[in-house]
């Protein structure tokens, strides 16, 4: 006998690159290994000053215990004293600041917090599909908003508010935009919270790119009445290299917090306290860390253009976060399928843009989390399958 799933599961798809990693690592071999340029997950350390806080912490019998759902003091007032420094952003961090185990989980504890069945949810395309995840989880009806190249990949707020917004009561934006890596500027986020204010739904914005070759790091609590209607999402993964880790946190007004707490409170025990430690470490962390960080990914940037240069892909140089977007050629009829070719012939993993929506169909993902020698070592492997077919096309 087979016990049937949930309905809720069924509209929901194991996530794109659960399925498609067990493929890449099958291809692998010890003398040709693959090299993959798909996933935005760290290759370098964080600080040596927060994996020595996390070691002496961990030495403590007494914090080894279950934990208190809002994190400790330390860590929300690090948070708190990192979004002043940062974002000019003030936040009370005894009411306005909850510590999460990754914003990823963030993004559904807001979902089933605030949303009910039926409810509209505005997702963009191209996008990080967990928001779709999330909402399809909840029950609610998923609307999206169409980034285009032609906009330049930018909200089109005049065209959402032609819109019938009544029924909509999250509205998922991202900046810097992952996979597009455009930035927001301050009177764009004020266009988005006033149009939130306009049609009362709640604004959330998911932040974990700000650092990363980025010279505006912004947050959208820091626009005037944001705070009445929104709240933000962000990260130490990619930021200060804790991926694994997961820490992030959700900021807000303190009635939005309860709700998300109360949701929170039901499916996790608190977060490993020596974890928290370091965490409050990292975001004590200086600028020069973070300079030298991206001094790195400025140069792994270079190359993975170069990379892209070799497919004949378009893309622009104004890009921010870990990743770059481009547009395959024009005589690729099947940009998936190309890139299926690629893998197999090359052992070089890219990501097609189709996982991040329909407008993403001709545009592939490069990631920066590979070191300078690999990026360079796929871009060769390229030009050499790019030769063996020039050959065999002269020769025929």
């Amino acid at each position: 006998m087979l016990i049937e799933p949930s309905k809720r599961i069924k509209g929901v798809e194991e996530y794109y690159f659960s399925r498609k990693l067990a493929e890449v690592r099958r291809l692998g071999t010890p003398g040709y290994p693959v090299i993959n340029l798909g996933i935005g997950s760290p290759d370098l350390p964080p600080p040596p000053e927060v994996i020595e806080t996390l070691m002496v912490s961990a030495m403590q019998p007494a914090h080894h215990g279950y934990q208190n759902y809002r994190g400790v003091p330390a860590l929300r007032q690090a948070i708190a004293d990192f979004s002043n420094r940062v974002y000019k952003t003030v936040l009370n961090p005894d009411t306005m600041i909850l510590p999460l185990m990754g914003s990823k989980e963030g993004i559904l504890h807001i979902s089933m917090a605030f949303l009910n069945e039926g409810d509209a949810v505005l997702v963009p395309d191209p996008g990080y599909p967990t928001y779709a995840a999330a909402a399809r989880l909840a029950g609610a009806t998923l609307r999206t908003y169409n980034l285009t190249e032609e906009n330049n990949w930018k909200i089109d707020v005049q065209a959402l508010r032609q819109q019938d917004l009544s029924n909509v009561k999250i509205m998922w934006i991202n900046f810097p935009h992952m996979p597009t890596g455009i930035v927001a500027t301050p009177d764009e986020l004020k266009e988005l919270v006033a149009l939130a204010t306009e049609n009362k739904f709640l604004l959330v914005n998911d932040n974990p790119y700000s650092l990363i070759l980025n010279d505006r790091p912004l947050s959208l609590l820091s626009v005037n009445g944001a705070q009445d209607v929104a709240l933000e999402l962000n990260s130490l993964s990619k930021s200060h290299n804790m991926a694994g880790w997961r820490v992030g946190w959700v900021a807000g007004r303190p009635e939005y917090i309860d709700a998300i707490l109360r949701f929170k409170s039901n499916m996790d025990s608190g977060m490993f306290l020596s974890v928290q430690h370091a965490a409050a470490e990292a975001l004590r962390t200086g600028n020069t860390w973070t300079e030298s960080l991206n001094a790195v990914y400025r140069k792994r940037r270079q190359a993975a253009c170069r990379l892209l240069d070799d497919l004949q892909c378009r893309y622009s140089t104004d890009q921010s976060g870990l990743f770059i977007w481009a547009k395959a050629p024009d005589d690729v009829p099947d940009v998936e399928q190309w890139l299926d070719d690629m893998l197999h012939e090359t052992r070089v993993f890219i990501t097609p843009g189709f996982v991040f929506g329909k407008n993403g169909a001709r545009f592939v993902r490069i990631s920066l989390c590979n070191p300078e020698e690999q990026i360079l070592e796929a871009a060769k492997r390229i030009r050499q399958l790019n030769t063996v077919k020039q050959k065999q096309s002269n020769a025929a």
